[in-house]
């Protein structure tokens, strides 16, 4: 279980659940995956990033993912393709991509910021399911619906908040679980990856009805609906693990950018009833990017094991990871919270 500190001060009952600091952990185990890997295969674990257009809040995620993919030793690469290019030439680069044996991972920046009509979800189709590392291809969704959570890629954002929900020392099984927001990248399979954990789930969305009397039976509630402080103190039962997906800025004269950023749970009022919560920025948002460079590191190995040497068996026995023949490179959390530490939360319907 991580070592917490309390909302504010310790008249809040709720503790914090640090995104930062666990994602840190976890980026610690991977450095080490990506050494093994180099020296199996003497190949580095390469993601490639698909940017349409030049969207201002895509640069600063795109930015973040690099800067985390170079920490743990991935190589990340850019691809920047103009704002008005056709779907057909955004096919034609994937396709590129699905047949470089030395890409392992691709990824689509979403929205895609283009001035021609482009069918999201058959594009994200069209992207190798060796290589979907987001879990949005619709092979992965569906392993996902039928409960195989493993050797396929899984949503980067749901299997953050099941790391920061377990990271509390929860044990998921037979807890009533809360999911606000069905959206295909957030909320759908965040229902699914908590049901396949053994809880019991409801899912709530535009069209339910009663939401908090609903709310209040959660013992876990993700939400995930894209609306600023929608979550209120009195819907939270006493006790319950809240996690924030939501990221929204709002108006706020104090600062010098005008507006401040918060999340879809009211954090001054569920943090007096709640036992754990994740802050935004800093909860959820760096667990989307450690679970991207799982995923890109994990894909590697099963790409190599399945394309490069489909003979090969891996001893780690043999892998040397003693002492000082690990590169590390020194993770500054301090730094990823300066910098407000949060990343992409697509928000949901």
């Amino acid at each position: 279980m991580l070592s917490f500190k309390y909302y504010k001060n310790v008249n809040s009952l709720a503790k914090l659940i640090d995104g930062n600091l666990v994602s840190k952990q976890i980026k610690e185990n991977l450095i080490v995956e990506v050494f093994k890997y180099k020296q199996l295969y003497n190949k580095t674990p390469v993601l490639a990033i698909l940017q349409v257009g030049d969207r201002q809040d895509s640069n600063v995620y795109i930015r973040m993912k690099l800067k985390s993919a170079e920490e743990v030793g991935i190589n990340a690469q850019l691809m920047k393709l103009p704002k008005n290019i056709t779907e057909a030439q955004l096919l034609s680069n994937i396709n590129k991509l699905n047949n470089d044996s030395d890409i392992h991972g691709i990824i689509l920046q979403l929205p895609i910021d283009s001035s021609n009509s482009i069918d999201t979800d058959h594009v994200l189709a069209q992207i190798s399911i060796d290589k979907d590392v987001d879990g949005l291809h619709p092979f992965n969704n569906g392993q996902l619906s039928h409960g195989v959570t493993k050797d396929v890629f899984l949503p980067c954002t749901p299997n953050g908040c099941i790391h920061l929900i377990k990271s509390t020392g929860c044990d998921i099984e037979g807890k009533r679980a809360v999911v606000i927001g069905r959206s295909r990248i957030v909320g759908g399979p965040m229902a699914q990856l908590l049901i396949w954990n053994n809880a019991t789930v409801t899912v709530c969305h535009s069209r339910t009805r009663d939401i908090p009397d609903i709310v209040r039976q959660a013992d876990i509630l993700v939400a995930a609906l894209g609306k600023p402080e929608f979550v209120k103190g009195d819907w939270i039962k006493p006790g319950a693990i809240v996690i924030d997906c939501g990221i929204n800025p709002i108006p706020d004269d104090t600062k010098k950018s005008g507006y401040r950023l918060v999340g879809d749970v009211d954090i001054e009022e569920v943090a007096q009833v709640a036992s754990w919560i994740t802050p935004v920025p800093g909860g959820v948002g760096p667990m989307t990017v450690c679970m991207l460079l799982k995923n890109t590191i994990d894909g590697a190995f099963r790409y190599a094991q399945k394309y490069y040497d489909k003979d090969n068996t891996l001893d780690e026995s043999l892998i040397d990871i003693s002492g000082d023949s690990i590169p590390i490179h020194k993770l500054n959390i301090e730094e990823t919270i300066a910098n407000g530490g949060d990343c992409e939360i697509k928000s949901a319907q």
